[in-house]
C-alpha cells in the first residue's frame, strides 16, 4: 500500500488516497480524543524489570502520556528532523548506550507505520515523503542531499522498503490542485516548525488532463527556518531573563557574566534535552553558588533536571497562537521553581522576529525574481502550516499579492493530503 507521510519538525501527519481522489488521514488517539497530528518526539525511559535494567521508549502521544507521568523523568527528545543534516551530531548517549539519530528518528516512523497498518487495515511497507526544500542547517552544498540521505536511511531501519520523497510545498500543491475547477498560478507556502518552504506552481484540472510536466514548476525556495525559530525570541525574551541570562556571578576576584551558552541551547527545541548532561547540571551548580541571583538560576537548573521542555514548549505555542488572534497575551509557565508570568504584545513579539521575517521576505521575493514571475501574474497564495497564522507573516504575503488571493486550508495535513495524492499517481492500482 502507497501512502502520504509528512514527517515533520514538530508534527506528523499520514493519509491515503483511493481511485477517486477521496483522502483519508489517519487519527492517532491522544489523552484528548483523536487527533491527526502525530507529535514528532520520542521518550525513552530507565526501567527496572527482572531485575535488569532497560530503557522503554515510546513516540507521539503516548509518549507525551507516559513523560507526563513519570515520577522520575526519562529523556524526552523533541524536533529530530532538525539535526538531519549536521555532519557533527552522528548518535547520542542515552542512559549509557549510543544511538544514531537515523535509530531514533526510526523509532518514531516504525510506529507511525504501525497506526496506519491499523488504521488502513493492510501492511504498509512503500510511501511518499515530504521533504524541505532546504533542510534546517544545511548551510553548503551537499547538505540537503546528506539530511535525505539520513532520512531515507530512517525509514529503511523502520520497515519502509520503498521511499520516494517530494518537496513538500509541491506536495501542498498537489492538495490545493485536487480543490480548482480551473488553472491557476499559485505560490504555496509551507512553514513548518523548522523550515519554511515555498513553490510556484500551474495547477489545475487542465494541467492534471494533458499531464503534468517539469515546467509546470517554476521554481522553488526555502529557509531553514520557521515556527520554532518564532518560539526562540519568545524564549529569549521572557524565559531565559527570568531564569539567569543577562546575569552576572562571582569567581575569584572577577565579575563574569552567567555562561550564555547554556541559555542558547535554551532557545531551541532539539537541544534542550541535551541539557541534561551531568557536567552541564554539575557546572550550573557550581555557578548558583557564586551567582549574585542564585534562584534564577535554581530555577534553569530545575527546568533542565526535570525535562520540562514539553511544558515549556506548550506555553511558549499558547502564547504565540494567542498574539495570532489578539494584540496582547499573558505568558504563564509555573512548576515549582519555576514561575514566570508575564504580559507580552503583539507588537514587541514582531519586533523580536524582525531578522526572521526579513528572510522570509527575502526568500519570497528572490523566488519571484529567479522564476521570473510578476505578483499580479500570481492567481492564488496558498498557505499552510501553524505559523502561516502568524499576522505579521500573512503581511507579507498580503503586501505583495493582496489579501484576496491568499486562502488556506486543512493547515496541518494538506502535506500529507498532497503526498497521499501523489502516492496514487505513482501506483494507481
Amino acid at each position: 500500500m502507497d501512502i502520504g507521510i509528512d514527517f515533520g519538525t514538530t508534527n506528523s501527519s499520514i493519509a491515503r488516497a483511493d481511485a477517486s481522489g477521496e483522502i483519508d488521514v489517519v487519527q492517532f488517539p491522544s489523552a484528548d480524543g483523536f487527533t491527526d497530528a502525530y507529535r514528532s518526539l520520542l521518550y525513552l525511559e530507565q526501567v527496572t524489570e527482572g531485575g535488569f535494567k532497560t530503557v522503554k521508549s515510546w513516540s507521539g502521544p503516548e509518549g507525551i502520556e507516559h513523560y507526563l507521568i513519570a515520577a522520575n523523568k526519562g529523556r524526552l527528545i523533541q524536533s529530530l528532523k532538525s539535526f538531519l543534516s549536521s555532519h557533527s551530531l552522528r548518535s547520542t548517549e542515552v542512559f549509557g548506550r549510543r544511538r544514531t539519530l537515523e535509530d531514533l528518528i526510526a523509532r518514531i516512523l516504525r510506529d507511525l507505520r504501525e497506526k496506519a497498518e491499523q488504521h488502513f487495515g493492510a501492511k504498509v511497507r512503500s510511501a511518499v515523503v515530504g521533504r524541505p526544500v532546504r533542510f534546517v542547517g544545511a548551510g553548503k552544498d551537499g547538505d540537503n542531499e546528506f539530511a535525505e540521505g539520513r532520512l531515507r536511511e530512517a525509514f529503511r531501519i523502520a520497515g519502509f522498503e520503498t521511499v520516494q520523497f517530494e518537496m513538500e510545498p509541491v506536495a501542498a500543491a498537489h492538495h490545493y490542485e485536487s480543490t480548482l475547477v480551473k488553472d491557476e498560478l499559485i505560490l504555496i507556502g509551507d512553514f513548518g516548525g523548522g523550515t519554511s518552504d515555498f513553490s510556484l506552481v500551474r495547477v489545475g484540472p487542465g494541467v492534471l488532463r494533458r499531464g503534468r510536466n517539469p515546467k509546470d514548476l517554476l521554481g522553488n525556495a526555502g529557509v531553514g527556518l520557521a515556527g520554532d525559530a518564532f518560539d526562540s525570541k519568545i524564549i529569549r525574551h521572557l524565559v531565559s531573563p527570568a531564569l539567569g541570562a543577562g546575569t552576572e556571578m562571582r569567581s575569584m576576584d572577577k565579575i563574569l557574566p552567567v555562561p550564555g551558552w547554556v541559555y542558547a541551547k535554551l532557545e531551541h527545541w532539539h537541544h534542550l534535552s541535551f541539557l541534561k548532561a551531568k557536567e552541564t547540571v554539575t557546572m550550573l551548580n557550581s555557578v548558583r553558588g557564586h551567582a549574585f541571583e542564585p534562584d534564577r538560576i535554581e530555577a534553569l537548573i530545575h527546568l533542565i533536571e526535570e525535562d520540562l521542555g514539553y511544558q515549556l514548549h506548550r506555553a511558549v505555542q499558547k502564547v504565540k497562537c494567542n498574539l495570532s488572534e489578539h494584540e496582547t497575551a499573558r505568558f504563564r509557565f509555573i512548576d515549582a521553581d519555576v514561575d514566570l508570568d508575564a504580559a507580552v504584545r503583539r507588537a514587541d513579539f514582531e519586533t523580536w522576529i524582525q531578522d526572521e521575517l526579513a528572510q522570509i521576505e527575502g526568500c519570497v521575493d528572490s523566488l519571484l525574481a529567479g522564476s521570473g514571475v510578476n505578483p499580479k501574474d500570481v492567481d492564488r497564495v496558498f498557505l499552510t502550516g501553524g505559523t502561516s497564522f502568524v499576522p505579521a507573516v500573512r503581511k507579507i504575503f498580503s503586501s505583495r499579492f493582496g489579501s484576496g488571493k491568499i486562502q488556506t486550508g486543512n493547515e496541518f495535513t494538506s502535506v500529507a493530503r498532497g503526498l497521499a495524492l501523489k502516492a496514487r499517481t505513482v501506483n494507481p492500482t
